[in-house]
């Protein structure tokens, strides 16, 4: 039975065309994927991604993308929509995954958008500008980054865009790069085109949150696992698929570290560990994204009734009775 033929107990279809969005965001490796299957199954919906990593086909393994068994017959939107050459575009994401939520409540489904790639959240879910783009002028921000660094280029951003600057850490050449594109080509300043916290639909934003120690033991674990289910196995696949000249495939957590052991910069030891490290970094950026944002209801990742506080969530913002999804498990 597919998702769009799935009838849960207690949720009706009027219900669901009438029930907001509900999103789960938050920190990598807090278990987001498990919950949206699971809220998915209880509501009636289907996921919508918005991890960027897992647009990417073939990068299974390290992107912890669930595997078919996993999704437990969910509809699962914006997977495996790009080949490891082609660029992720935010102004893209955002034309296709929206259109995906209309398709969704077309037929009385439940959007559940479940990702940790705040910016695509954002686009997906908020009113957002997205600023035109210029291939020459990106390269030229680009030469100009790898002739003086990302902390340089940044001091430059914050004399054009103090605001933009205090938002992007200085780290963050790409971003950095982005910002100065747009500047140039606008002739505004970049803030000027970043998101409000207005939702474009109804949306219910569940955070999943973890102590800092149990957060970077299980990205520890968690990368050890990748290594042993055949994550070197798969960057030699998608190596051969051209996955070294894809600009943003190839920067992907352990996908850059894996393949860096492969040409022999790193051992496998050496591998493992840079991406622990690389992962928490990722962790603490999306950690200062989502924090601040007052709409998030932010869950313990591993409450034992993790999903029952989840519905209750969702089904009091849109005072839906308790009873509706309750009455499921009779």
């Amino acid at each position: 039975m597919t998702g769009s033929q799935r009838e849960p107990i207690g949720v009706s279809s009027r219900a669901r065309e009438q029930a907001p969005v509900v999103a789960v965001v938050g920190p990598t490796a807090t278990g987001k994927s498990d919950l949206g299957v699971a809220l998915a199954l209880a509501v009636g919906g289907e996921v919508v991604n918005a991890d960027a990593s897992q647009f990417y086909r073939g990068m299974n393994v390290g992107t912890a993308k669930l595997p078919l068994a996993a999704r437990q017959g969910i509809p699962h939107h914006q997977l495996d929509v790009l080949d490891v050459t082609q660029e992720a575009s935010v102004a893209t994401y955002q034309l296709d995954a929206r259109a995906d939520l209309d398709a969704i409540r077309a037929h009385a489904m439940v959007p559940v958008v479940v990702g940790g790639s705040g910016l695509y959240v954002r686009a997906l879910l908020d009113r957002l500008e997205i600023p035109p783009t210029d291939p020459d002028v990106r390269a030229r921000w680009e030469e100009e980054l790898g002739r003086v660094g990302a902390q340089q280029l940044h001091a430059r951003l914050a004399d054009a865009d103090p605001v933009a600057a205090a938002s992007i850490e200085p780290r963050n050449g790409r971003r950095v790069v982005r910002a100065l594109e747009v500047i140039e080509l606008t002739g505004r300043p970049f803030s000027a085109t970043m998101p409000t916290r207005e939702f474009v639909v109804p949306t219910v934003m569940i955070g999943l949150r973890s102590p800092r120690e149990v957060l970077d033991e299980r990205i520890a674990t968690r990368a050890v696992r990748m290594w042993r289910e055949g994550l070197i196995e798969e960057v030699r696949g998608l190596l051969e698929m051209g996955l070294r000249e894809g600009r943003t495939s190839s920067r992907a957590v352990g996908y850059a570290q894996a393949r860096r052991q492969l040409d022999g910069e790193l051992t496998q030891e050496e591998a493992i560990l840079d991406t622990v490290v690389a992962t928490r970094r990722l962790a603490r950026r999306q950690e200062r994204w989502f924090g601040p944002d007052p709409r998030i209801t932010w869950l313990e990742h591993d409450a034992p009734d993790l999903l029952e506080q989840a519905l209750a969530v969702w089904a009091g913002a849109d005072g839906l009775a308790m009873d509706r999804w309750r009455s499921r498990a009779r």
